[in-house]
């Protein structure tokens, strides 16, 4: 089964990518806004009960919780038309990726990690470039806090859910 590790923002946070998601962006049925952590990775049940929940849980209790902000948009053409919400880089959210990719964790890292929330993927080129054109001129001013990540797992029919969350700090 395929499994993945996210943080989904508050609410208000996603009340904001959605505004734009639920137009641009065809996963908007599949998930709700996020920051990928750890891209999708396999595992079995077993696996994941014995080796990677409690490696999870321990990393969760080894981490404090943080805030980070959001001031803009950007995108990651030219490799593909995807606009995102730019997550202020911060020690701390590099800390947690890394931690997450450890020898203990399946899966590699396929791409440097840049945290950020999607609002528009797959684009054509000329929506991309009319829809980022326009974006980019905006400032938003959002902070927001990580206090917990969430374990989850890819559905038959594309959408993920839940498979646990653990909080930060230990509590």
């Amino acid at each position: 089964m395929r499994y993945g590790i996210a943080v989904f923002p508050s609410k208000k946070v996603q009340d904001v990518a959605n505004s734009y998601r639920k137009r641009y962006d065809p996963h908007y049925a599949l998930i709700p806004p996020h920051i990928t952590l750890k891209e999708a990775f396999e595992a079995d049940e077993e696996e994941i009960e014995s080796k990677i929940i409690p490696e999870l849980h321990s990393i969760a209790e080894n981490t404090q919780p943080f805030s980070y902000g959001m001031y803009k948009v950007s995108s990651f053409s030219p490799v593909t038309n995807t606009i995102y919400l730019k997550i202020d880089p911060s020690e701390e959210i590099f800390d947690l990726n890394e931690k997450l990719h450890s020898e203990k964790m399946p899966g590699e890292k396929d791409f440097a990690f840049v945290p950020h929330i999607t609002i528009a993927q797959k684009l054509s080129d000329e929506e991309f470039s009319d829809v980022y054109g326009s974006l980019r001129m905006l400032k938003f001013d959002i902070q927001d806090k990580v206090d917990r990540f969430q374990l989850l797992y890819q559905l038959e029919n594309g959408a993920w859910s839940v498979y646990e969350t653990f909080r930060l700090g230990g509590k």
